[in-house]
């Protein structure tokens, strides 16, 4: 196990100024600019494409850029959280988002702006993953639900920006201007959590007295997690839920609704915005109804089976009022996926917090990359058949949601007390 957070010790040295609420939402600022970083797609995807000229395939490789470097640094940042912990890794990593939003900006072609997408990925990459390995060395067990969704209930306000706000911005400007905003946003994001994150209150998880871990050995405990059987069942289901409502939201609905039923961008924003909104309610929502750990998987394959219904309704049912309300309860019901963070918490031995929950946040963010550059192949291979490319895309995200709900039901489940890792 690796040391503490070194502001867990710092607390046990000395009283903390600062609640651990406080701390948490001033971590979440940045994390409410990672939503809306990996949300700009749905609505800089049309001027995107007239600048650019760019490919429905090389659309989806834009929006996926940002998912692909994202999910790719969890690896890497669970163990900088366990060996360094949380105000450090978050303060030296997100600078590079930063960095990135400037580069995106200023980008003369389409390969620039991909790596300033990649970049932004990266400086993201621990946004959310200190949110919840903070949540679960500071809060009891038993609120880990609860206080995860409320979490991504106000870091959700992100997206929100990348609704009616931004769309309004680049009516009136430019989609580089939304870059500069997002850009400034993100830097008094920084400031906010190097001026209130400090010392933390004790955590609930008491700090064993084991010597620090190497990044040799945290990378071998890090591998040892795939080790236990039902690992494989969870990545494959985290790999497929949020992806799905993501490749939606953060990539497909603004053209969908702009070229299959002729809405305006600053309409599309308008429906965009109310989906954000809706998805920030499920969370807190559903980590209040968390059945526990009885009931809990029971529910996540039922939910996802649901998702896939409505996407294949979708996929086939041409009509705007039909599509706007069935994405409205998609972006509802997307807040039954903070039910899987509670199922990894009860899946792991503590001690493992922090790289399992990376483990998770890397099969969900490499799940988005992976499906939102599929069907941008999908579209192209679709449009080029004479076959409607969002049905095409829409039924596709249908097979691979209840592709991930078989495999989360078949395969092996973990046992009802955490087993010791493999050593």
């Amino acid at each position: 196990m690796p040391a503490a957070d070194p502001a867990v010790d710092s607390a046990q040295r000395a009283p903390a100024s600062v609640s651990a609420w406080t701390m948490l939402l001033a971590l979440t600022t940045a994390f409410a600019l990672s939503q809306a970083f990996r949300t700009v797609a749905a609505i800089l995807a049309s001027p995107l494409r007239a600048d650019f000229h760019l490919s429905a395939q090389e659309l989806g490789a834009f929006a996926g850029a940002f998912h692909f470097s994202f999910g790719l640094m969890q690896f890497l940042m669970g163990i900088a959280i366990d060996l360094h912990g949380v105000r450090r890794t978050v303060l030296v990593v997100f600078p590079m988002a930063i960095a990135g939003a400037v580069l995106s900006a200023l980008a003369p072609t389409f390969a620039w702006l991909i790596v300033g997408q990649v970049l932004i990925g990266i400086g993201c990459s621990p946004a959310f993953l200190v949110c919840t390995v903070f949540i679960a060395r500071h809060f009891p067990a038993a609120r880990f639900a609860a206080v995860s969704g409320s979490i991504m209930a106000i870091g959700g306000l992100g997206m929100l920006l990348t609704g009616t706000p931004l769309a309004w911005l680049v009516e009136a400007s430019s989609w580089r201007a939304g870059f500069w905003v997002l850009g400034g946003l993100a830097a008094l994001a920084w400031c906010v959590v190097a001026a209130v994150v400090k010392k933390a209150p004790a955590s609930v998880i008491p700090a064993p007295a084991a010597p620090r871990e190497t990044v040799g050995q945290a990378i071998a405990r890090f591998g040892a997690l795939f080790a236990l059987r039902h690992t494989i069942g969870i990545v494959a289901l985290a790999a497929v839920t949020y992806a799905s409502f993501l490749t939606l939201r953060g990539l497909w609905i603004g053209p969908m609704l702009i070229e299959r039923h002729g809405f305006s961008l600053l309409q599309s924003g308008n429906v965009v915005l109310i989906v954000s909104a809706l998805s920030l309610v499920g969370p807190p929502l559903f980590g209040r109804l968390d059945p526990g750990d009885a009931t809990r998987r029971r529910w996540l394959i039922g939910y996802t089976f649901g998702l896939a219904a409505l996407f294949l309704l979708l996929a086939f049912t041409h009509s705007a009022t039909f599509d706007v309300g069935a994405s409205l309860v998609i972006g509802l019901l997307s807040g039954y996926m903070v039910l899987q963070y509670a199922d990894v918490r009860a899946a792991y031995p503590a001690s493992m917090t922090g790289r399992a929950m990376a483990v998770l946040t890397m099969a969900f963010f490499m799940g988005v990359a992976l499906m939102q550059w599929f069907t941008g192949v999908v579209a192209s291979v679709a449009t080029s058949h004479g076959i409607d490319p969002y049905s095409a895309v829409l039924a596709t995200i249908a097979v691979l949601l209840a592709a991930g709900a078989l495999a989360f039901a078949w395969l092996p489940a973990p046992p009802q007390r955490p087993q010791p890792l493999p050593t």
